[in-house]
């Protein structure tokens, strides 16, 4: 089994900025595709960016230029610098990992999520 556990999240003054972890353990063969969703209440959860094992990156356009995705892939984690956020970034914010673990094929997993509040 496969778990992903995310930290980082909290309440931060618009204009601030967070670091989101995610780091994945269990019996992993290989780690593929990471990324970052979000899901605002009342609203369904969206893409905010993705990284490949190579480090190619995506992201929202809601994000460009203010968020930042990196991997450290000998440690299995994902992470996600966030600056001048807005409070329309306010949202749980949820790790994704597509992994392989032997002998079944690769699968995506999610993390529990964390919480991010931007408020004055």
């Amino acid at each position: 089994q496969v778990q992903l556990v995310e930290s980082g999240g909290g309440l931060v003054q618009p204009g601030g900025s967070l670091t989101l972890s995610c780091a994945a353990s269990g019996s992993i063969f290989s780690i593929y595709g990471m990324g970052w969703y979000r899901q605002a209440p009342g609203k369904q959860r969206e893409l905010v960016a993705t990284i490949t094992r190579g480090g190619t990156t995506n992201y929202a356009d809601s994000v460009k230029g203010r968020f930042t995705i990196s991997r450290d892939n000998t440690k299995n984690t994902v992470y996600l610098q966030m600056l001048s956020l807005k409070p329309e970034d306010t949202a749980v914010y949820y790790c994704n990992a597509d992994v392989r673990t032997l002998p079944f094929p690769t699968r995506a997993y999610w993390g529990q999520g964390t919480q991010v509040t931007v408020s004055s």
